[in-house]
């Protein structure tokens, strides 16, 4: 069997900001020293109840400024700053500018040269932040509930084999939609849930494979490239510091995600799509004792699978705050993934990621991924075996603007062929001139010196794509 059997088989198994007060002027306006006229012992005293009041107002202003600026980071869509007048600071509002501009909405780039923040060029050059404000939604939140979702639109000058399949077309890669209910565990018990749905050509590659024998969404395609998928319908309860979730959800294993909001990468890595599982159905646990320490534990029907049997395999981990820089992650899957009745294959064996995420500076991060897969059929064969290397490093220059870059090595065998290296480095930038729309422009470079399995006909490959995705 050819190594790229392994696409045969995962074709099967797709799946704060600070207030700056001004000192004030010892100056007066027609810029005479304002200690030239000696005061008197009355001017004295008022002088001095009135910079008692002044303090006092200060005080309150920084509060009521600090106060505002939490809340606006957890609710967006309920807090506004109070108008601005020209003149001296006021709750909610920066001093005012040198360049005669009264307030600016709270954003810090306003004064200055850099100009509004956003033009194209603007926020890169020289701003030290940009002015997106809160992205607007059709629905918001109440009490708990919320519904949303986005629309990706991307393009692709040569075809990847992860996703990003369909070349040289402007493509709806996922229209997605979701209605969540969030459990609130803070006042005891509470229930909740989420059903995702997306349509587009992503859609076929996050389809449950195991179900008998094309049931749940494994029959949503609407032929050619474009499907539709359910990969979220699932039940949460919760009391205290445990939850717990029963029915079909996303897989806890690696650090790339299916929906295109969660990553920073316009394409996915190799390991996202033929080593780790996209979902799971069954039930899963969480405990959280600390902002800190999280771990997950629970039972699955395999891999990627629906509501029918598929498998019986373990699935946990548990996420380590090490330092104030550092974060740890482990998850690991075990047991039965694949029953034959389902896609030929019987696969069983174990699979875990390690994701390590370090801070190296307040707007850089650096983040080390490890995946390892060990599977073997009903007679003790090799079925897949894959490891590999994920590295990436993410910087944001401001609300508008980051960089980024990842390097992968992705080493894998199957039915005891030969073992393939395929290496992939991917340089992109994040722009987002709107709080609601971004959009991802990338470079990307292939090496699959070993067997030409993977990419277009080639040993290597250059790729360029973008994509823009509006939420809603």
């Amino acid at each position: 069997m050819p190594v790229d059997s392994l696409q045969v088989a995962h074709s099967q198994s797709n799946r704060s900001r600070d207030f700056d007060s001004e000192i004030p002027p010892t100056t007066t306006v027609d810029g005479s020293d304002a200690s030239a006229d000696a005061p008197s012992p009355e001017t004295e005293t008022g002088e001095l109840i009135e910079m008692k009041l002044s303090k006092l107002a200060l005080v309150a202003a920084l509060a009521c400024g600090t106060y505002a600026g939490n809340v606006f980071a957890d609710q967006p869509n309920d807090i506004r700053l109070v108008s601005c007048d020209c003149g001296e600071p006021v709750c909610g509002c920066e001093p005012v500018c040198d360049t005669g501009a009264c307030c600016d909405s709270g954003c810090d780039s306003a004064c200055g040269s850099c100009g509004d923040c956003f033009g194209l060029f603007d926020g890169l050059s020289c701003c030290s932040d940009c002015c997106l404000g809160d992205p607007c939604t059709l629905f918001g939140e109440y009490c708990g509930y919320s519904a949303g979702g986005w629309i990706q639109l991307g393009y692709t000058n040569q075809p990847l084999p992860a996703f990003n399949t369909l070349d040289d077309t402007l493509q709806l890669q996922q229209a997605w939609l979701y209605a969540e209910k969030a459990i609130d565990t803070s006042n005891g018990f509470d229930i909740g849930g989420r059903v995702d749905y997306v349509y587009g050509t992503d859609g076929p590659n996050t389809q449950a494979f195991g179900t008998d024998p094309r049931g749940w969404d494994n029959d949503w395609d609407n032929g050619g490239e474009y499907g539709s998928a359910l990969p979220q319908l699932y039940l949460e309860a919760g009391y205290g510091d445990i939850s717990v979730k029963a029915g079909h959800f996303y897989t806890i294993i690696g650090y790339e995600v299916v929906p295109a909001t969660g990553n920073f990468f316009y394409s996915h890595a190799y390991t996202f799509n033929f080593s780790e599982p996209f979902t799971h159905t069954g039930v899963l646990a969480s405990y959280t004792p600390s902002d800190d320490v999280t771990v997950w534990g629970g039972y699955s029907f395999g891999w990627d699978s629906g509501f029918d049997d598929n498998g019986d395999a373990w699935l946990g981990g548990a996420s380590l705050g090490l330092t104030d820089k550092l974060t740890l992650i482990y998850a690991s899957v075990a047991g039965r993934f694949v029953e034959p009745w389902a896609t030929g294959i019987n696969e069983r064996g174990y699979m875990q990621s390690i994701v390590a995420d370090y801070a190296l500076t307040d707007s850089t991060n650096y983040i080390f991924q490890s995946d390892w897969l060990d599977t073997e059929d009903e007679f003790g064969n090799e079925s897949r075996s894959t490891y590999g290397i994920n590295q990436y490093l993410l910087h944001s220059i401001n609300d508008c603007w980051g960089v980024g870059a990842r390097f992968e090595w992705w080493a894998a065998a199957a039915d005891n062929l030969p073992r393939q290296n395929i290496y992939a480095l991917t340089t992109g930038i994040n722009y987002r001139p709107h709080a609601n729309l971004i959009f991802r422009p990338e470079v990307r470079w292939d090496w699959d010196d070993d067997g030409r399995q993977f990419l277009n006909g080639d040993a290597n490959q250059t790729t360029f794509g973008v994509d823009a995705i509006l939420t809603f």
